[in-house]
């Protein structure tokens, strides 16, 4: 999946989530900070790493009706997002295995987002439960 986020974009949701952090909404501390520029916060980036490993996972397009938990996920954060850079975001499955006691299978995955033609921003590591959808 690709994303790009605005100036906007960072500002509302830095807002919405409650992260009073000026370099994700205040221009001038900003350039005078590290970065020089208006930065994504990393929840930003990883709810949506999240949301579309959680999406791909609980899909029924394939005539299987699924339920997913999201069970662990871990996030390092490598380089900032900055507003109106492309980014890539991408889940490999590392590995899978049957979970009696849980009743369904573990999934655990690793993941990016990327800015296109570059090293990732932030990497991620994550642990789902997969299960056949009940009734």
């Amino acid at each position: 999946r690709q994303v790009r986020f605005t100036r906007e974009d960072i500002a509302t949701f830095a807002r919405l989530t409650g992260d009073t952090n000026p370099l994700h909404h205040d221009v001038q501390a900003a350039q005078r900070a590290r970065h020089g520029e208006i930065i994504a916060s990393g929840q930003q980036t990883t709810a949506l790493m999240i949301g579309l490993a959680a999406s791909h996972f609980s899909r029924a397009d394939d005539g299987h009706a699924r339920e997913l938990l999201c069970l662990n996920f871990n996030f390092a954060f490598k380089a900032p997002v900055f507003a109106e850079q492309e980014l890539v975001l991408h889940w490999r499955v590392a590995s899978v295995e049957w979970n009696a006691a849980l009743g369904g299978w573990l999934a655990h995955i690793d993941g990016n987002a990327t800015v296109r033609c570059a090293h990732p921003c932030v990497v991620g590591r994550g642990t789902l439960l997969v299960r056949a959808a009940q009734g």
